[in-house]
């Protein structure tokens, strides 16, 4: 993609109302714009990340095995009725009626509407397990929205919904769910850590947040270092195999980790040595849960049992804000002068800059890289503006594209042009032939 063809909207100064880092780089860089309290537009270059976030998370829910459906936005009253939920949920629900003076709302979560999809096709038990998933944008009225799309009140969603005949097929799923979370957030570059937490107004017994470290964390969090060093399951992962998922689960909740609601000063926290100890402030980027019959019992989600009993099927939901996930790891990766972009969701692999548009050789140079690089399947920016030098190099920096080639006339004299990695800085002078050998892995 060329830049003069591109809408990249950067802002020179620091917007007065960002509060936190990803907040300010988001808007400076073009990514999102406010429209209301609470409510962006992702534009072109956060709209790419936002599209590789949620790649990320269907390759890993597919590989755990859950199957994608698409939901409504907007949702009957009747569900939530059915559920008892409708009154007790909050003012964080918009309530709304349509034409014909039914009471709607919009969906701020998706357990009624899902569990009645099940109970509208699924009879037997030998149907199950069953997970169901979906990617989709909520809202939830929050009384203070901040933060940018860290916490906002239009946020992109992907919840998944497991369906069991008993309670130890659901801990099957939720440790299926679990895994592929770790994955998840491995995968775009995050370092998470399950901890114990309240169901709050989903329900249940059994939950889990997936927290990163941050210092602009919403709330106290405290956890074993240990967590630091564990491995994350590689691609060979089996999700069929209950056993070996149960021991991953079982080895990434034994040390200490828990958020402020749910912490414990004394027991496990109180024999941790001060050197295991971290206590921090942490960004929630996923929550899990293990709800049982909550919502198939009022709401007759039933199958019948080999021996032909009908039993309430036990459900669990498993939520990632692709949205804020993407906050969350601006939060984690970025310096000074802006973003640094995990390779597995930069908006471009590689940033072209092209000192002096309208040299010959420079745009000789810049042209075959360009394409070369294009042809081998590299996302590349081409930096042909006529902006100068040392905007090209902040508009670059800021951006945080994992690599940058830099072609001056000084250097395509000689042949030459600059290769900058973006997350260390270190920057090599190298023929043009060389850098893209280099590149492409032909060296």
């Amino acid at each position: 993609m060329r830049l003069s063809n591109y809408f990249l909207p950067v802002l020179k100064e620091n917007p007065k109302e960002a509060e936190i880092v990803s907040h300010r780089m988001m808007l400076r860089a073009g990514m999102i714009r406010q429209q209301s309290t609470g409510i962006y537009s992702w534009l072109p270059l956060g709209k790419k990340v936002l599209d590789k976030v949620c790649a990320i998370i269907r390759e890993e829910q597919n590989r755990a095995g859950a199957l994608e459906i698409l939901m409504p936005t907007i949702q009957s009253a009747d569900l939530w009725h059915e559920s008892g939920r409708y009154d007790g949920y909050g003012k964080e629900m918009l309530r709304i009626q349509d034409r014909q003076e039914r009471y709607m709302l919009y969906g701020p979560t998706n357990e009624e509407m899902v569990t009645d999809i099940f109970r509208s096709y699924v009879r037997s038990y030998k149907d199950l397990p069953l997970t169901l998933y979906h990617i989709q944008w909520k809202f939830r009225d929050e009384v203070r929205p901040r933060f940018g799309v860290l916490r906002s009140r239009e946020f992109l969603m992907k919840d998944a919904y497991s369906f069991d005949l008993d309670c130890k097929g659901a801990r099957a799923a939720y440790n299926r769910m679990f895994v592929a979370y770790l994955r998840t957030f491995s995968r775009v570059g995050l370092r998470a850590i399950p901890m114990h937490a309240e169901t709050e107004p989903i329900g249940g017994d059994l939950s889990h947040e997936f927290i990163i470290l941050a210092d602009t964390g919403e709330s106290a969090v405290f956890c074993d270092r240990q967590y630091l060093d564990m491995t994350v399951p590689d691609n060979d992962i089996d999700f069929s195999n209950d056993a070996v998922l149960a021991t991953i689960v079982r080895q990434w909740t034994e040390p200490y980790a828990a958020t402020e609601a749910m912490h414990d000063t004394d027991g496990v926290w109180a024999a941790l040595s001060a050197s295991r100890k971290i206590a921090a402030r942490g960004i929630e980027v996923g929550h899990i849960f293990h709800f049982g019959t909550k919502y198939s019992e009022p709401m007759g989600a039933r199958v019948a049992g080999s021996n032909g009993q009908m039993w309430p099927v036990s459900m669990g939901s498993y939520g990632i804000g692709p949205s804020r996930l993407v906050a969350a790891v601006v939060e984690a990766s970025h310096d000074e002068k802006g973003i640094i972009w995990p390779e597995a969701i930069t908006p471009f692999h590689i940033g072209i800059i092209n000192i002096k548009p309208g040299d010959i050789l420079c745009d000789r140079f810049s042209e075959t890289c360009y394409h070369q690089l294009q042809n081998a399947g590299f996302e590349c920016l081409f930096d042909d503006s006529q902006e100068r030098t040392g905007s090209k190099f902040a508009i670059m920096d800021l951006i945080g594209l994992p690599l940058q080639i830099i072609i001056g006339p000084r250097g395509t004299v000689s042949g030459e042009v600059e290769v900058k990695d973006r997350k260390s800085g270190k920057r090599k002078t190298v023929s043009l032939e060389t850098a893209i050998n280099y590149i492409t892995g032909k060296q």
